[in-house]
């Protein structure tokens, strides 16, 4: 995941971290808003160390193809464009890459920044064509490789969000139940599980959610109507009735009573 502390421009990409973008506003918006449309260009932005042939220009080397363009900027990040039909993986399948730093492993790095070093010293002395071929084969390489990271990152969070909403859903009962608890019990940092959380509702607010949704299911359960408001209030770990009242009004629109009220009259 990509640090907080350090914001990184989809022109400039931090050391270790690839963006991938589609050329041109409109595929952009495409890419971004879903259209309909792919775009004709996948770029690939990477920073990596490249000997410095041919960039005494201030605008960097560059070489362009048929279908694929290699520009090395004079800020040390390589962008490679190649033509987004001739590639394998579709579009819709580089998804998950577009438009955000993708952090890439230093094994990755060094082959695409050696492969590109062989490009600009020997290009002009190999054949074009050859040469286009070989520039896709390493978009390919380094989008599939950064795409497979990718998804067991995101596989590899959801399942400890999952981890988390059981923990939470098992102990919504204890009134002390809080980020540091749940932390504590997954084995990881407060800061990590903020980042498990990071979709603008947050571990809080969504605790809260969860003993609201428990508090509903009880509150309209005809086998606990003889139970009263504070004893569920206690259940679903509130520290009072008074606050459990208010908190479930904000969320439902009504008070417990009301609630219970109608959903057993229904």
């Amino acid at each position: 995941m990509v640090p907080m502390a350090e914001p990184q421009s989809l022109d400039v990409p931090a050391n270790g971290y690839l963006v991938v973008r589609a050329s041109g506003a409109a595929a952009a918006r495409a890419a971004i808003l879903g259209g309909r449309k792919d775009p004709e260009d996948v770029q690939l932005l990477l920073r990596c160390p490249v000997p410095r042939v041919g960039r005494d220009s201030e605008s960097g080397a560059k070489l362009t193809f048929a279908d694929a363009t290699l520009h090395l900027q004079p800020s040390g990040v390589v962008m490679l464009t190649v033509a987004a039909a001739k590639l394998s993986i579709s579009f819709a399948e580089l998804r998950p890459l577009m438009f955000r730093p993708v952090e890439v492993d230093a094994p990755l790095r060094a082959l695409f920044a050696g492969a590109v070093a062989h490009v600009v010293a020997a290009g002009p002395r190999l054949d074009p064509h050859g040469l286009a071929h070989h520039l896709l084969g390493l978009a390919e390489l380094v989008l599939r490789s950064a795409l497979r990271v990718e998804l067991d990152r995101v596989d590899a969070l959801a399942a400890r969000r999952r981890e988390a909403l059981e923990y939470m859903r098992a102990h919504l009962g204890e009134q002390s139940l809080g980020a540091d608890k749940i932390a504590e019990a997954l084995y990881i940092s407060r800061r990590r599980l903020y980042q498990l959380f990071d979709d603008g509702q947050g571990v809080s607010e969504r605790l809260k959610g969860l003993r609201v949704e428990r508090a509903k299911a009880l509150l309209a359960d005809p086998a606990k109507a003889g139970r009263g408001i504070a004893e569920i209030a206690r259940d679903c770990g509130f520290t009072s009735a008074p606050h459990f009242s208010r908190t479930f009004r904000r969320a439902t629109g009504r008070t417990p009573r009301e609630f219970r009220e109608r959903a057993l009259r229904g």
